[in-house]
């Protein structure tokens, strides 16, 4: 007999989309996919935003961008950098990293310096999925008149 999949787990990628802040219309830019993203997440991101995500090579203006990052997969900061360069303004980072314990895990420490040297800082940090954790990166707010 097969087992049924709970509605809890089925909500919950969907959940963490939306307290990420994607939304309706957006446009998402993806970076370093391979064969261990969470897939859920993935098709939580694009339901709740009615786009597909789009990939590295994508050369127009994305509301938002999403960074699957490891350990080993090079300098974080010029990741961030480069989720940068098609980001509208106001528009925001949403890097994800392995959880504590698990093959490629990073440091929030890490995180952290990489969005200061980058010019953004950390809005918060959420349990994305089973081996995941998100880490939103936004600019600084500014002064208004």
């Amino acid at each position: 007999m097969e087992k049924a999949v709970s509605t809890s787990a089925q909500a919950a990628p969907q959940s963490a989309a939306a307290r990420l802040g994607f939304a309706s219309g957006q446009v998402i830019q993806e970076f370093g996919y391979d064969a261990d993203v969470d897939d859920d997440l993935r098709f939580a991101i694009e339901d709740l935003t009615t786009t597909d995500l789009e990939d590295e090579d994508y050369g127009d203006v994305a509301d938002a961008v999403l960074i699957w990052w490891r350990a080993d997969d090079g300098d974080l900061v010029d990741a961030v950098v480069d989720g940068l360069t098609n980001l509208a303004e106001g528009g925001f980072i949403v890097l994800l990293t392995p959880k504590s314990g698990r093959t490629g895990h990073v440091e929030a420490s890490d995180v952290e310096e990489a969005a200061t040297t980058a010019g953004l800082h950390t809005s918060g940090a959420v349990n994305a999925c089973e081996d995941w954790t998100a880490t939103r990166l936004v600019a600084p707010k500014t002064g208004r008149r």
